[in-house]
């Protein structure tokens, strides 16, 4: 493989997949979730599904880009001819492709809200009082200009990036964010530790209440493991066609999905100690960061810095993950109609941008819009829930199930001893027994449990 689409050293691999895994779900999705599920009972169950759950789809996903050393539908494709099955299996590649850049479309439109907020931060949120930020947050969505500049800023950043190519775009621009994105964290941690209630904080993310365990608790950690890490979405298996031979995928993986975790743990002990220093609800659900988060900064001392230094730590997840997600579909068109990178990622780009305005307007002059509202399901939801349900809620765990059934079941096990290499014959077993049944049963579990 020619050295430019391979990664130069299996440290800037990990780094690039940390950070495609890093992203809002991590530093805006997992606290509040675990805010509204119970706090410590939720992390406890969530650590489990990651272990059992996650890595060894993860795994599985890395393996097929590995050996396909392509964009998803056409390693997809090889691998099965390969292993002598139909070439139909590639549907598996078309859907993490064509689910990961759906999500670009309204990713790109939410980042854009981080954008706005980093300035807004700067600026004290206008010398607000604390009752009146959530009028900042009301009066953004409700202004289309705005989030459409916004929008356009952050999308044509991710794709410049993109067209550099991957050593001198992804690789050189993640080898700088991911460590900023680590200094920022924990920076962010000693400001809350020192001017919020850490101990609360701490407490509330890691001691467990085993009565807030139920069902639904169980469904959401399942849920929030799998999507946190980023598989079935095509950018794993992208990136894992850039491996080298000698790459070890059981131990990237597992790095990948600790770090992952780590952070999403770390994002925790950085806002419910703000929270609870400043009394307010860690229940807030989706408003946590755009709502509660700036509530508390504006009473704060140096709130306006940190409050800068908050957003950005968001803009720099954001990107890192955008940029993931946005290769699969240009490696495609550069594999397999010849097209050149940077035309690529003006095309997909644009499209991408022009889909997302859809999402923009969702929030303001197509509010009451409802597409599919004569379906119960999906009566209440805009163009932009709409988006963000068939992608995280259908598309995704479909790919995923068929990822591990195709691993699990077609490809021969000599094959995958082989490649996998785990230092103990054990390990595979109960990786194969993961990755065979539970994996897919948990991930169907959830797909059900959506349409009820």
């Amino acid at each position: 493989m020619n050295n430019e689409k391979t990664w130069s050293s299996n440290t800037a691999f990990l780094l690039a997949a940390i950070g495609a895994a890093v992203g809002l779900g991590n530093i805006w999705r997992f606290p509040y979730i675990v805010g509204v599920s119970g706090g410590g009972a939720f992390v406890l169950v969530y650590l489990g599904c990651v272990i059992f759950i996650a890595i060894p789809i993860l795994i599985a996903e890395l393996l097929i880009g590995k050996l396909g050393h392509h964009s998803p539908p056409i390693a997809m494709e090889r691998v099965a001819e390969e292993a002598g099955y139909s070439r139909h299996w590639s549907i598996i590649g078309w859907m993490g492709l064509t689910v990961g850049y759906l999500i670009t479309t309204y990713y790109s439109v939410i980042a854009g809200w981080i954008l706005s907020y980093i300035f807004k931060a700067a600026n004290g949120f206008g010398g607000v009082s604390p009752a009146e930020v959530p009028n900042v947050f009301e009066q953004l969505l409700a202004s289309p200009g705005t989030l459409i500049i916004w929008h356009s800023i952050f999308i044509s950043m991710a794709a410049w990036i993109v067209s550099r190519g991957l050593r001198s775009g992804i690789e050189r621009s993640i080898k700088i964010l991911m460590p900023c994105l680590f200094l920022i964290l924990l920076v962010m941690i000693g400001y809350a530790a020192v001017a919020g209630d850490f101990k609360s904080g701490f407490d509330f993310l890691f001691n467990a209440d085993f009565t807030k365990i139920n069902g639904e608790v169980v469904l959401t950690a399942i849920g929030q493991a799998f999507f946190s890490i980023g598989v079935a979405m095509g950018l794993m298996m992208t990136y894992g066609a850039y491996l080298s031979d000698e790459t070890s995928l059981t131990r990237s993986a597992l790095v990948i999905a600790g770090t992952d975790t780590l952070i999403a743990l770390l994002a925790g002990l950085m806002i419910f100690p703000l929270v609870f220093g400043n009394g307010l609800d860690p229940a807030e659900g989706p408003g946590l960061i755009f709502v509660t988060i700036p509530t508390a900064l504006v009473s704060m001392p140096g709130g306006a810095f940190f409050g800068v230094l908050f957003f950005l730590l968001l803009a720099v997840a954001a990107i890192t993950s955008i940029i993931a997600i946005i290769e699969p579909i240009v490696a495609y068109a550069e594999d397999r109609w010849n097209m050149r990178r940077n035309i690529g990622c003006i095309l997909f780009g644009f499209i991408a941008w022009l889909i997302g305005l859809a999402s923009v307007f969702s929030f303001n002059l197509w509010a009451d819009v409802y597409p599919l509202g004569g379906i119960e399901l999906f009566r209440d939801k805009t163009i932009f829930d709409l988006i963000d349900y068939l992608t995280a809620n259908i598309f995704m765990p479909i790919g995923a199930i068929l990822i591990s059934l195709f691993v699990g079941w077609r490809l021969k096990t000599e094959l995958l001893n082989s490649e996998l290499e785990f230092v103990n014959g054990r390990f595979f077993q109960c990786w194969l027994i993961l990755v065979r049944f539970l994996a897919p049963l948990a991930i169907l579990i959830i797909f059900i449990s959506n349409f009820y």
